[in-house]
Formats: C-alpha cells, structure tokens, sequence
C-alpha cells in the first residue's frame, strides 16, 4: 500500500519547477536534494521515480526541480502527480485523530443510525482537500478491478461530515449534509 506524501499543484516559470503541495510532517526528509520519489498519476498504479535536483519553499509552498523535467513543457505533463511512499516504512502514527490513506480504503461507511451506506475504496487528494471515495452498498466494481465503482460517491474527508473514525472498528460514521448522497 502507498501513502500521498505530495502532489504536483502547478509548473513554476519556465525552467521545469514544480510547485508541489506536502502532504507529509516531514518534507525537509522526503524532498531532500538526492531523494528519489516515487510518482503516479491519480488513479493510475504505474509509479515513475524521478530524482530531488533542488527544492526551496515559495510563497507557502514547495518548490521542486527534478531531474529531466527542464523546461515548462515537461513540468506541465506532470501536473496532479502524486508522489507516494510505501506503508510498510512508515512508523505508526502517534494522533489520534491523524490517518493514512491505507487506514481508510476497506472501512465501512455508515449512518450515524448505523445505516450502512458503502465502503472506501480510496482517498482522493485534490486541492480543495480530501475526499472519501466510496463505493455505495450493493454496488460493485467496473469489469476490471481498476474501473471506478458503477454510482461512486464522493465525501469531503473533514470533520463535519466525517465526525467518527474508527480504524480498529472497521468505519467512518458520516453526517452528511442534505443532497450529498443523493444520486445525480
């Protein structure tokens, strides 16, 4: 299993930076200059590696160079990479109230009625923030086990919505606002 430690926002001028946003506590480790970084595009599973040249922080974000992406052409091809790491060498996480991706995929979604509503079936990282991709109860895969689910529902991964997360217990408990569960 992987873990989304950062996602290419943006190309940045025109000599093949990229503006990345992290999405891990230790950036100055994982970005470092030498760092080999596993890539892939959302929703694809094909990981590229591709080497630190520099990085330095801009205006709040990460700025990286990486080696073979020199120009603006190349750096927009790039757009929406996340860049991953393997859960098997991660420590355990020390908060409560923090997750990783593989945490969540396979945990029921529930009423807080106990109303079973699906399964996630992955975290989507976008820029507005995360989302609950889950596949509705009763609903299964496209023909092949990479095809998103027939009537995917998309649930903002915040705590207004999502107020109970229980990984030991096997669910999330969503309050979900009017509509969002809605089809169409």
């Amino acid at each position: 299993m992987e873990l989304v430690v950062g996602r290419v926002a943006k190309s940045h001028g025109i000599r093949g930076e990229l503006a990345v946003e992290i999405r891990t506590d230790e950036p100055e480790l994982r970005f470092a200059v030498g760092a080999v970084l596993h890539g892939r595009k959302p929703r694809d599973r094909k990981l590229t590696d591709y080497t630190v040249e520099a990085a330095r922080e801009h205006s709040g974000r990460l700025l990286l160079r990486l080696k073979g992406v020199d120009d603006r052409t190349a750096a927009d091809a790039l757009r929406g990479v996340l860049f991953v790491v393997d859960t098997a060498d991660l420590p355990p996480s020390e908060d409560p109230d923090s997750f990783y991706d593989h945490e969540l995929e396979g945990l029921e979604v529930r009423l807080g009625d106990g109303t079973v509503v699906g399964t996630v079936i992955e975290v989507l990282h976008s820029a507005a923030g995360e989302l609950l991709s889950v596949r509705p109860a009763g609903r299964e895969s496209g023909p092949d086990s990479k095809s998103p689910p027939t009537g995917e529902i998309l649930i903002p991964f915040v705590t207004a919505i999502v107020p109970v997360v229980s990984v030991a217990g096997g669910f999330v408990e969503i309050d979900p606002p009017e509509g969002l569960l809605d089809p169409e």
